[in-house]
């Protein structure tokens, strides 16, 4: 069989770019199909990206641009509900900071980053079906084109119609019991440092913060809800009366009280129940392959999101480059990831149960922290492996 040299990439958030300036790398010939008809410029609120991700992005170039637009943390501080620290976490040693920066200014440099190499980005195409053939896939959009190419990644998210073509009987995105929220307040903490991260198990819903290096605070909450609740009907609640709720949440909390007391209405953000993805038992199949969240989405409590996502764009393309056979390609490249994400994907869905807990548990929570953050819940343990993972652009993948 034919070596691959043309791939259909659906989805142009952040796997997709990545994963298609990743092929270019491997001589693989990229098209980007997005579903939306515009970039998505201004859309998208704040992010973690760790030193894994940004290792990731190294791969195609773009970790020193994208530090250029990022807040380094160089260090986790987890606080008790009074904001007094229980443990601290200075970062991997050896390791570079991880990054809070805008998805849209992400979005910006990706989207710059393809036109600079010449990788096509088609917009208001929604991907509906595809036709495989012993040589190729032909993917047919909503507006009723449709495109040739050798393999179709899917990098469609977490409501992945690739994942459907797979497998129809593949798993959804599942609630965590959350809603996720975001915004800036003019309140600083006594004490902060632009460099720290803060993160509170509240009395009643989880908090973190940060302090913004022009002033400010950037502040996120989870806020326990078993109602599934969609972005849009998130924002048919006005911000005033989600900040009286989130106020009533964290009243007793520090400082998560005097920052919402300042938090401004027009910055919140809110983006729903919050979801992640179980086990998806099929990757791939012939000439479709999965990537990012359409495989793998561990919910924002991990931090690793859009780092994963890196990862296996560039891992993908590696395989691509180096085992001619799609179906071996795909089968390294599963190999290489599966283990590694679902780790992570579990670690994230008891951080979920930790924030959804009711006040019983929170507190029987607290008293234990202290002691097991200073064993077997190190910082340093958990976070070490996950952050200090490295990808060899240059070693071939054996099949």
């Amino acid at each position: 069989m034919t070596r691959v040299r043309t791939a259909l990439v659906a989805g142009g958030g952040i796997a997709g770019p990545v994963t298609a300036l990743a092929l270019h790398r491997a001589g693989i010939d990229a098209t980007v199909h997005e579903a939306y008809a515009s970039p998505a410029d201004g859309v998208g609120g704040v992010f973690m990206l760790a030193p894994n991700g940004l290792d990731a992005l190294r791969a195609v170039g773009l970790d020193e641009e994208v530090r250029a637009i990022g807040q380094p943390v160089g260090r986790m501080l987890i606080d008790d509900p009074r904001g007094r620290p229980l443990a601290a976490f200075g970062g991997v040693p050896g390791l570079p900071p991880g990054l809070v920066l805008w998805r849209s200014d992400l979005y910006t440099v990706l989207r710059r980053r393809l036109q600079e190499q010449g990788v096509p980005v088609v917009y208001g195409r929604r991907l509906v079906g595809a036709d495989e053939r012993p040589d190729g896939v032909t993917a047919r959009f909503a507006d009723g084109t449709g495109a040739d190419a050798d393999v179709l990644i899917g990098a469609d998210g977490v409501r992945s119609a690739v994942r459907t073509l797979i497998d129809p009987a593949a798993p959804g995105p599942a609630g965590t019991g959350l809603i996720g929220f975001g915004g800036f307040s003019d309140h600083v903490p006594a004490g902060a440092a632009p460099d720290e991260m803060h993160f509170a198990n509240g009395r009643r819903a989880f908090f973190g913060w940060w302090a913004l290096p022009d002033g400010g605070t950037a502040w996120f909450s989870n806020l326990p809800h078993k109602e599934a609740m969609t972005p849009a009907q998130a924002r048919q609640v006005s911000a005033d009366d989600w900040l009286a709720r989130l106020r009533e949440q964290h009243a007793d909390d520090a400082p998560a009280a005097p920052v919402l007391a300042a938090a401004r209405p027009d910055t919140l953000v809110s983006v729903g129940s919050m979801h992640i993805l179980p086990p998806v038992p099929r990757w791939h199949r012939d000439r479709l392959v999965l990537v990012g969240d359409a495989a793998h989405a561990p919910s924002p409590s991990s931090g690793q999101g859009a780092s994963l996502a890196a990862e296996s764009a560039v891992q993908l393309a590696r395989c691509l480059r180096d085992l001619p056979d799609p179906a071996a390609a795909f089968a390294a490249y599963e190999r290489l990831r599966r283990a590694r994400v679902e780790r992570i994907v579990a670690q994230a869905a008891r951080t979920n149960n930790e924030k959804a807990a009711g006040p019983v548990a929170r507190t029987a929570m607290r008293l234990l922290a202290p002691i097991a953050l200073r064993t077997f819940l190190r910082p340093e343990r958990m976070f070490g492996p996950v952050h200090g993972h490295r990808i060899d652009w240059d070693e071939p993948v054996i099949g």
